[in-house]
């Protein structure tokens, strides 16, 4: 049964070839690096973070995810620097992606305006030899035997700004620009390509008490050749100290219902460390083969942001 798991994440993969192919994840709001590269060094604060996810549990060959960040700014905050360290599978395929970001910014009178560029190396890895995988004809000459794997590089764009007194973001993205091949075909024509993604993100906080700050965000992703997807966010932070949040995911395959209903809770153990911890109910026919997805943060602060003076007053997000 569970080799017949391990089909579905394949035909999900084949099905989506033209489609999203990057990983996505519920607490985007703990990880805009990896969709923006203009996002470097916005935070006031040297900052690590790492996220893990798991995706459709107990469904055999279902998708993983891991992502290291870190992000600071420089040059009294006139320039960010970032890098990511991702490392995503589904049934044999591993990819693991490393990006370097660089973003210039630009103190307007309201808020900073950031141009940033990213560039990236991916291995993308299949592991053929793995003992789930059985072949109908076990001579089929256009099965592998062996693992295969190969480097692609790639570089993207984007802008990011951030008001300083209104206290909202908003930014749009293209991380990877060149469309490579993907595929080990040896022979004939290329059957997968990475596709380019498209990312804008925005957020607005308010404070109704001063205790209480309550931000919604939304994350809009397009893929060339796949349907538009989304995330909408709502969260809500008490006395600094305790994250709570309510994600919708647009998708899915139910008449529009969507694709998941996300809950977060989240800690500021620390004044440098910040947990948080997010269950996704899925809202497809899938949901009936999985018991859900699980995502945890853990973010470290090197200058906790009530120890900075901020270069323009009000740090936004």
């Amino acid at each position: 049964m569970k080799k017949l798991y391990l089909l579905i994440p394949f035909l999900a993969l084949a099905c989506s070839a033209a489609g999203q192919q990057e990983q996505m994840y519920t607490q985007f709001m703990f990880n805009k690096l990896v969709y923006n590269p203009a996002y470097a060094g916005n935070f006031v604060s040297p900052t690590l973070t790492a996220i893990y996810r798991n995706q459709w549990m107990g469904l055999e060959g279902a998708p993983k995810a891991m992502a290291l960040s870190y992000t600071q700014p420089l040059l009294s905050n006139r320039v960010g620097i970032g890098a990511n360290i991702t490392r995503q599978s589904i049934g044999i395929n591993t990819n693991m992606t490393f990006d370097v970001a660089y973003a210039y910014r630009i103190h307007l009178k309201r808020g900073t305006l950031a141009v940033g560029l990213q560039a990236s190396m991916r291995n993308i890895r299949q592991n053929w030899a793995d003992s789930r995988i059985i072949a109908i004809d076990q001579n089929d000459p256009g099965i592998p035997l062996d693992p295969k794997s190969k480097f692609v590089p790639n570089f993207g764009t984007g802008v990011y700004y951030s008001a300083y007194t209104e206290r909202w973001y908003g930014g749009i993205a293209l991380p990877r620009i060149v469309s490579n091949s993907i595929d080990f075909s040896e022979f004939g024509d290329v059957l997968s390509r990475e596709v380019q993604h498209i990312n804008a993100m925005g957020g607005i906080k308010f404070d109704p008490t001063e205790d209480l700050e309550i931000t919604p965000q939304v994350l809009l992703r397009y893929a060339i050749g796949a349907p538009f997807d989304a995330d909408v966010n709502v969260s809500a932070l008490l006395y600094k100290k305790f994250y709570g949040g309510l994600t919708y995911r647009l998708g899915g395959d139910t008449n529009f219902v969507g694709e998941s209903v996300d809950v977060a809770l989240g800690f500021q153990a620390i004044e440098k460390l910040f947990f948080c911890f997010s269950y996704d109910l899925g809202l497809t026919r899938l949901r009936k083969h999985n018991n859900g997805s699980i995502e945890a943060t853990v973010r470290w602060y090197f200058n906790p942001p009530d120890d900075v003076v901020p270069v323009k007053p009000a740090r936004p997000f």
